[in-house]
């Protein structure tokens, strides 16, 4: 029942980020790292609440359980963040996405040596068909020659494999305050950017209604309650697992934006797409039956 309620709420992890990409295209105006900032803001607010709830109020003792261990979470976290948006600064979003389809297998690696988790052979099959999805997904976006943009996406879904690894490391603790952390550090780097970028102090601050409630969206709802649900999970499933069960995010992104404001997705973001769900509702039922207790004779 833990291996079930883990999956389950990995797998909704994606289905929350998945609503980031919507959510980015409905802003008017906010530049990229303006949305970084306000979305970070909204992030550390709603998971100080949420840490607060659990906590009773006791915030302080909450940071310091996590432990050393939960503020490198944190600031890998943070750092996967910040990544990510510059990637998309110099290469193309196929390019980003094809590199975050490495998680899954660098968080196995990492997985091993750290935690001495090993792979199974049918999370290794559904590893592999999730990256082909990917491939039939982004294929025809991919460009040559952004190596700048494609190591950073590289070192963004490092970061994330890093993060996922630690949150198993920690899992009998409570590890929502590196969710904080990493918040933190993201408003941190990108705070000084929009300053420096922007005309005046009050133009680097100053958002319209609609754009700072859809950054605050993708903070509180998009983001936070993703890493909320992933962050509880990562107690259950192996580290191979987390990232696998989690790219449900790619697979249903293209379609709430069609859904959405009609930008139709092409045949093959959807076959990669389905090859991708396919693989992990694989993966889930090959792990929900191998943990199934054997029958009493």
């Amino acid at each position: 029942p833990g291996y079930v309620r883990g999956v389950v709420l990995v797998a909704l992890a994606g289905v929350f980020w998945s609503l980031g990409g919507l959510l980015i295209r409905l802003i008017e105006a906010a530049s990229g790292w303006q949305i970084v900032l306000f979305r970070s803001i909204a992030l550390v607010l709603t998971l100080s609440v949420i840490v607060a709830l659990r906590r009773r109020g006791r915030m302080i003792s909450a940071f310091r359980d996590a432990g050393w261990n939960g503020v490198a979470a944190g600031i890998a976290l943070g750092g996967g963040f910040v990544g990510f948006v510059l990637a998309l600064l110099h290469t193309s979003v196929a390019n980003a996405t094809f590199m975050l389809g490495a998680s899954p297998f660098l968080a196995a690696l990492l997985g091993r040596v750290v935690l001495g988790e090993t792979i199974r052979r049918a999370t290794a099959l559904a590893m592999a068909a999730a990256f082909a999805g990917i491939l039939v997904m982004v294929g025809g976006g991919l460009v040559v020659g952004t190596i700048r943009g494609n190591l950073l996406a590289l070192c963004a879904s490092v970061s994330f494999a890093i993060f996922s690894v630690l949150l198993r490391r920690g899992r009998e603790r409570d590890m929502l305050p590196c969710v904080v952390i990493a918040g933190a550090v993201s408003a941190l780097i990108a705070l000084p950017v929009v300053l420096a970028t922007e005309a005046s102090f009050a133009a680097a601050l100053a958002l319209s209604p609609r754009d700072l409630a859809l950054c605050a969206a993708m903070g509180a709802v998009a983001v936070g309650g993703g890493l909320t649900v992933y962050t509880i999970g990562a107690r259950h499933v192996p580290v191979a697992e987390l990232t696998l069960l989690s790219m449900t995010e790619l697979a249903l992104a293209p379609i709430w934006v069609w859904l959405a404001v009609g930008e139709v997705p092409s045949g093959y973001t959807l076959a990669g797409g389905a090859i991708i769900l396919t693989a992990i509702a694989a993966q889930a039922l090959s792990g929900a039956r191998r943990r199934r207790p054997l029958p009493m004779v």
